[in-house]
This record gives C-alpha cells, structure tokens and sequence, in this order.
C-alpha cells in the first residue's frame, strides 16, 4: 500500500552544491528502486538553526513530499543515518485531507493551463525567441509589485515558507 510521505532534511551548511545533488540523487534512487514516487522536491536553502547540531549554527534545508511503501520509509531512513551531511532528517506520513486538496489543485490548474494552451494560436519561433529578448528576469520584481506573490508559487505555498533569518551583522549596522 503506498502512502504519501514528507522526509526533511538538514544538511551541513559546509556541504557543496555538487554534494546535495548527490544526497538528493541517492534519494530519488532509493525511492525509483521501490517504485516510489517524488511529487515535489522544496529546498530552502541556508537557514539557522534553532539549536547548534555538531557545533553548526545553520544549515541546509531540504524537504520531499513523495508517495512510499512502508519498506522504502525503512530503506530511506538507513540510507539517511549513514550520511555524514545529514545533521537530521524526520520522514512523516502526510494527512491525506490535504494531499487530497492538494492533489485537486493540481489538476485543475493543469487542466486551466490545458484549456488556454488549446486556445492560443501558436506562435512562430522566430516570434518566441524575439519575447525571450525582451523578457523581463525572474529575479528582479517590478516597481510596486513588492507583495505579490511570485507567479511560481501559490498563496499556499507562500505560507509555508518561514521568513528569511536575517544576520545580526546586517542588522546592526
């Protein structure tokens, strides 16, 4: 019986990027060899921690909500304990009443997104490259738009996101 899971995990905040491509790989490994699957894979970044782990004062954020048998929760948990980055990790069955809100979300905005993709003429590519030119970054948000949410992100999402720790440097000075 497969069952909707959510491991998080932190990694040494002296970990390079090559490193946590390597822990994430060795998941979905894990997870693809027990015919799991990953919905989604949320990384925070560098944040502090709420208490030292190892004399580290931050650390890498990382969290995957993924569809699991039991036996591959067991598989995950081992392959977790015997890596070095990891200060810790915490796998955690998901309450299936919001999987199953979330899961509706998603496929209705799949099928919005079906429906105007079936609408709007297509366009030639030597048009699409010229747009590409003019596009504007994602990074950098227009004046007066400072509040609104990201166009990748749902107000959901917004509200699990805990606010950047600011460094007691920057805040003094």
């Amino acid at each position: 019986m497969r069952r909707d899971y959510e491991l998080g995990f932190i990694l040494n905040p002296e970990v390079n990027e090559e490193q946590t491509r390597a822990i994430l790989e060795r998941v979905e490994q894990v997870v693809a060899n027990h015919d799991g699957q990953i919905v989604r894979i949320n990384q925070w970044g560098r944040r502090r921690l709420g208490y030292p782990i190892e004399h580290h004062r931050d650390g890498f954020y990382v969290f995957i909500d993924m569809i699991l048998t039991p036996e591959t929760v067991i598989e995950l948990d081992r392959t977790l304990k015997v890596s070095e980055e990891v200060l810790r990790h915490l796998i955690k069955r998901r309450d299936p009443k919001t999987v199953q809100k979330e899961r509706e979300a998603r496929a209705a905005a799949a099928a919005s997104a079906a429906a105007t993709a079936t609408t709007a003429p297509a366009a030639p590519e030597a048009e699409a490259g010229a747009e590409d030119e003019m596009a504007v970054p994602t990074g950098d948000v227009p004046a007066g738009q400072e509040g609104e949410i990201p166009s990748g992100l749902s107000a959901e999402e917004i509200e699990d996101v805990p606010p950047a720790i600011e460094d007691e440097e920057s805040v003094e000075a």
